[in-house]
Formats: structure tokens, C-alpha cells, sequence
């Protein structure tokens, strides 16, 4: 091997100590990015629920009740059969008393409750104790009392129970109304008889509205509710009860994911009148209405998709005193804007029977103000129970034959309106139309012929909606001409 020269030697060696100065660069460098690295996530800890569930459990009660069925009894010989040689004939034999089969069942269903007053006022569900004949509560130190139904509401199912006691312990009371979607909550009570049990989630959305009943703004959550978790309080972080466990949504009768509470709010409201009057007294308007679809909003020159569309009038009811119209658009009550049909549902159930309200209406392109008296709802008046009973409505055009309905057909249909459908196709059968519906109106604009129907047709343009009668309901379908 060739020697290397000077220069050589020299120029090999400075690369040398350049790489070892290099690195030890790098080294001094990568501890300083590995420790911003391990600075930068933050550690949350989980939420603790000790503390809550030792102050609020106490509170919290088992409530069980017993319901008799009674039914007419036979004589044990005529119990179809039942021959001598089965081995529960002589079971019944003897057990039977008088010869006869029991004339009695008692069946039993279990809940949850909550204690509001240090005297003995509870908070439930009002299913618990329908039809109940007697209603039993246990505390969590075992002790247990016979209570009294002192009243209950169907339409939100809310129960106010009382046991007579003194120095008992109380939930503390929230404000349902600070709660927000994502924020932890706690739900405690005796899922299929386990007491006390606890379980923990967050708010999924709130205001929801079921199927059946529209005035109960729902807070969901995922919180793990059960059979016999019903009737027990939902807390928040502060150990303050925001809700009334009430529904879940399950295929299987379990958890699903999916809880529906009571708004704590709402429950006091209907506390507050239980005791005051016996019964919850709400508003009523005397309206059928739906909610504002963005076809609707266009079709009433409305900005946006928002208030609840008037589909039908109680005649001589508190809106038609006050000069509502089919075809109105109520966008705001006493001043709250309504973004959706149920908000108005909820904001005249909870105003006082006979109070003055003010209505911000939308009618043939204006906003105006209207003063309406409310009525009072009929006790446990069903969902529906205004909707005039008729047989089936729908409107026809573009794509839609028509016939004039004859008086005699109108009064068997019991029907106000003029206009049948015969055959649908097109625009108006994919928006919906069917055949035997019946036309009311175009848009707000009542029609008792064809030719008014043409005319209100035109006049409308290329954005129309139709308000049509089926299954004893009414409904604006938005219809849009292919050429528009």
C-alpha cells in the first residue's frame, strides 16, 4: 500500500474531527427535541364521582309497586284441559280456594325516584306508578315506607310521591337549562333491582323530540340506563340533579347507547303544578302545524327554513279568534324565535291557560304580529286529538288529474276540502302525491275548484306548495314544476 502524502494525510484528518463535530451536535441537539416532544401532550385525568355519589346516593331510592289484576273466576272443574292425571291438578286442587281458580294476580315493576324535601316529596316517572294499587320506597339504609301518588302527568311523565318522614336526605337541584352537549353526567338508581347503582356518560344532544309526545325537550345522553333506572336523577359535575332518566332507545330491552332524560327544569314546572292544582294546566292554540322545509321557505318567499307552518285552524279555537290563517307561518312567541314546529308545541304548553301572546307571523310575503288569548289543553289530551277526522288528502298538477268533489262525497269523507286526486305521476307523485289525497290550498290560498287551483297555480310560479288531507292530517308537500 502506497504511503499517503502530507496534504493528503492533513485533509483526511479535518474530515475526520468535521463528522465527530457533527454528531456531537446532533446528540446535544435530539435530547432537547425528545423533551419539547414529551412536554407538548397534556395528561387529562378522568373525571372522580366519589364525592358526588357519597353526598347525592343517599337521596336516591328504590321504589317498587304492586298492581292486582283481577279477573272473573272459574270453577276449578270447568278449567279446560286440566285432567286428573296432570300434575297440576292436584296442586290446584288444593290451593284453589272455594273449588275456584285465584280471581287475583298482583304483578310488580320496579324503578327509581329521587327525595326533593326533607319531608318526604320524591320525584319519579309517572309510568312507574300508572295503575299502581300500592307504591313501596326503600332508601339506601334499608328503611322502607308506603307512599302516597300525590299526583302525575302523563304527557311528561313526571310523579310527585310522598312518604311520611322528617331529616331525610335531599338532592340539590340544577339548571338544566347550562347544560352542554359533551359535558360528563352521572346517572344513579336500581337498574333491574341492583340499588344504588352508578353509571357515567356525557350529554349526546338535548331538546330531542320522541315519537308520541313533542312538549318534553329530551336531554340524550350515553350514560348507561337500564330497567329500573327510570325515575332516577341524572347529575352533573357539581352533584346537581339536571334530569329525570326516562326512556331508552333499545331493540332488546337493554342499553343501546341511547338515554332520554327529563329536563330538570320542566320536571319542577310540572312538581310545582301537581301539588298547586292536582294537574298540569297547559296553553292550547288550536292549531295543526309542521315544521318549514327549505322548499317551503322558498315557496313563501321566507329567508330561511325556520317557524312552524299552520296546516289547519281550529274554527272558533283561541288562532282563529285571533285571525290565524292556513298557510301562516309563526316565526316567534312572546318574542323567542321558533326554530322548528316543536318549539312552538313547547312554548304554548307552558304558557298559562288564558295569558295574551304575541305571534310573529309570515303571510303572503310580510312579517306581522298577532295577539292570541290561549285556550286550555284538555288533562292528558292526546298528541293528536285536534286534527280534524277525515279521510285523505293530496294535491294534483304537474303530473296531477283532479276531480271536484260533490257534496255528498265531501260530507262522507268528512272533508272541507273540494279537490280529489284520481292519477299522480312525475313532479308531483315523486314529491309524494298520492292518489285519493285532497287538495286544501296552494300555497296559503284556499281552492274549491279546478279552475281557483289553476289560477292559485299560476299565481304561485315556479315554487308551490300544496297543503293536502290524508289520514286525518294535513300537510304542506312542496312541489317544483320540471321547468322551473
Amino acid at each position: 500500500m502506497r504511503p499517503m502524502s502530507m496534504p493528503a494525510l492533513a485533509l483526511f484528518l479535518t474530515m475526520i474531527l468535521l463528522t465527530f463535530v457533527r454528531c456531537d451536535k446532533q446528540s446535544s441537539i435530539e435530547p432537547k427535541s425528545a423533551n419539547a416532544a414529551t412536554a407538548v401532550p397534556a395528561v387529562v385525568a378522568l373525571p372522580n364521582f366519589t364525592a358526588l355519589v357519597k353526598k347525592e346516593g343517599p337521596a336516591v331510592i328504590n321504589i317498587s309497586t304492586t298492581q292486582k289484576t283481577r279477573f272473573r273466576g272459574a270453577p276449578f272443574h270447568d278449567f279446560p284441559g286440566l285432567s286428573p292425571d296432570d300434575p297440576f291438578y292436584e296442586f290446584f286442587r288444593r290451593f284453589a280456594p272455594g273449588g275456584q281458580l285465584p280471581r287475583e294476580f298482583r304483578s310488580q315493576s320496579l324503578g327509581s325516584g329521587f327525595i326533593i324535601s326533607r319531608d318526604g316529596y320524591i320525584l319519579t316517572n309517572a309510568h312507574l306508578v300508572e295503575d299502581a294499587d300500592e307504591v313501596t320506597v326503600r332508601l339506601t339504609d334499608k328503611r322502607e315506607f308506603k307512599a302516597k301518588v300525590v299526583g302525575a302527568d302523563k304527557r311528561s311523565d313526571v310523579a310527585v310521591l310522598k312518604i311520611s318522614a322528617t331529616d331525610l336526605p335531599i338532592v340539590s337541584i340544577g339548571d338544566s337549562s347550562k347544560l352542554e352537549v359533551g359535558e360528563w353526567v352521572v346517572a344513579i338508581g336500581s337498574p333491574f333491582g341492583f340499588t344504588n347503582s352508578v353509571s357515567q356518560g356525557i350529554v349526546s344532544a338535548k331538546g330531542r323530540s320522541l315519537p308520541g309526545e313533542k312538549i318534553v325537550p329530551f336531554i340524550q345522553t350515553d350514560v348507561p340506563i337500564n330497567p329500573g333506572n327510570s325515575g332516577g336523577p341524572l347529575f352533573n359535575m357539581n352533584g346537581e340533579v339536571v334530569g329525570v332518566n326516562s326512556q331508552i332507545y333499545s331493540r332488546s330491552g337493554g342499553y343501546m347507547g341511547l338515554s332520554f332524560a327529563i329536563p330538570i327544569d320542566l320536571a319542577m314546572k310540572v312538581k310545582d303544578e301537581l301539588l298547586k292544582h292536582g294537574a298540569v294546566r297547559r296553553g292550547r292554540l288550536g292549531v295543526s302545524i309542521q315544521d318549514v322545509t327549505q322548499e317551503h321557505a322558498r315557496s313563501f318567499d321566507l329567508a330561511k327554513a325556520s317557524g312552524a307552518l299552520i296546516t289547519w285552524v281550529e274554527k272558533e279555537g283561541p288562532a282563529d279568534r285571533a285571525g290565524l290563517e292556513i298557510g301562516d307561518i309563526i316565526l316567534k312567541f312572546d318574542g323567542k324565535d321558533l326554530a322548528s314546529a316543536d318549539d312552538l308545541v313547547r312554548a304554548v304548553a307552558e304558557a298559562a291557560p288564558g295569558s295574551s301572546v304575541k305571534l310573529q307571523i309570515w303571510r303572503n310575503g310580510t312579517a306581522r304580529e298577532v295577539t292570541v288569548k290561549l285556550g286550555e289543553a284538555e288533562i292528558d289530551r292526546a298528541a293528536q286529538a285536534e286534527r280534524p277526522q277525515a279521510k285523505a288528502v293530496e294535491a294534483g298538477h304537474l303530473g296531477l288529474a283532479l276531480r271536484e268533489l260533490s257534496r255528498d262525497e265531501r260530507q262522507e269523507l268528512h272533508t272541507d276540502g273540494f279537490l280529489e286526486v284520481e292519477a299522480v305521476e312525475g313532479v308531483a307523485a315523486e314529491s309524494g302525491i298520492r292518489p285519493g289525497d285532497i287538495i286544501i290550498a296552494v300555497n296559503s290560498q284556499r281552492v274549491s275548484s279546478i279552475e281557483q287551483f289553476r289560477a292559485a297555480r299560476a299565481k304561485a310560479g315556479k315554487n308551490v306548495s300544496l297543503l293536502v288531507e290524508r289520514d286525518g292530517g294535513r300537510i304542506f308537500i312542496p312541489l317544483k314544476s320540471k321547468d322551473g
